[in-house]
């Protein structure tokens, strides 16, 4: 299976230089669970067109510094490229914006939380489990790094783990193969942790300080990648 990467974002700073990009941090952690995979880049920050879903054996969007808010040049085309993969039902999995494009582009509200920063290991309470979800506990726990959040979903989308700082954490959409995620299993201890470093001044030292140290809390990074490509596997026959 072939998966293109749509890339809508890169880490700040040196941060893009010293780690790997966040495309490749998603072919490091699918290619771990699955050694079946190939994959392609579309590099929206450089201009790069996007493909015809119709075209994609499956998708995977990338989290971004922007907001679905914000008037990029790329904002529009993305919200059009998700609305076309969802008529021509090809399997797609969005992470942190990824997650809050897909549910913008399908009418959901996606915006700056008045809970403020997401920051740190956060652990999710599992509402529901699907067949894809090998290994599902109670409870998923992923790095985190957002203000805004899906406040309201779509029609159409099922909430499959929340918490009490993201009500909507993890989505399913009924009428197509789609599923998004608001935590981070790309992200790796040692870059989470120099992300949050890099907002000292942005951030509190208080806030920091308790993120980093939060990550000595285990994750489920690997479990999330074995879901997302059961998932996209099984949805190739949706």
């Amino acid at each position: 299976m072939r998966i293109t990467i749509i890339e809508t974002g890169r880490a700040p700073g040196r941060l893009s230089e010293d780690y790997p990009r966040y495309p490749d941090m998603f072919a490091q952690l699918l290619g771990g669970a699955d050694a079946g995979l190939s994959f392609e880049v579309v590099r929206l920050l450089d201009g790069e067109a996007l493909p015809d879903p119709a075209d994609c054996e499956a998708v995977v969007i990338t989290g971004s510094p922007a907001g679905v808010y914000d008037h990029t040049p790329w904002m529009d085309p993305l919200r059009d490229f998700v609305r076309g993969a969802f008529r021509v039902k090809t399997p797609m999995v969005g992470v942190c914006f990824g997650h809050q494009i897909i549910a913008d582009a399908m009418g959901g509200d996606v915006r700056k939380s008045d809970k403020g920063w997401g920051l740190g290991r956060h652990t999710y309470e599992v509402l529901e489990r699907r067949p894809w979800m090998a290994g599902a506990g109670a409870r998923v726990s992923l790095a985190v790094s957002h203000q805004d959040q899906v406040i309201t979903p779509p029609d159409g989308a099922v909430t499959l783990a929340s918490s009490a700082h993201t009500d909507h954490a993890m989505l399913e959409y009924a009428d197509a193969p789609v599923i998004s995620v608001q935590g981070h299993p790309e992200f790796g201890d040692a870059f989470v942790a120099a992300l949050y470093a890099a907002r000292r001044g942005r951030l509190s030292d208080e806030q920091v300080d308790g993120a980093i140290a939060s990550l000595a809390e285990r994750h489920d990074n690997e479990m999330m990648a074995r879901w997302m490509v059961k998932f996209l596997r099984g949805a190739q026959g949706w």
